[in-house]
């Protein structure tokens, strides 16, 4: 599974990192990028929980 982080939504709130912080992270530019290409099973719950909890909906999966 593959989660992606829409840059031009992004408004760079870290809560996404702060959730899964082994799935994003914040890049130079101020905003989220996902780390991994595929999410490991073990990342997957708290991958979806920062997706669900993204304030501008910036986070999807592929």
């Amino acid at each position: 599974m593959k989660f992606c982080v829409d840059q031009a939504t992004c408004i760079g709130c870290g809560l996404c990192v702060g959730t899964a912080p082994d799935v994003f992270t914040m890049a130079d530019i101020g905003k989220a990028v996902a780390i991994e290409e595929d999410v490991e099973e073990s990342n997957i719950a708290v991958a979806q929980e920062a997706m669900e909890g993204c304030p501008v909906s910036a986070i999807f999966e592929e």
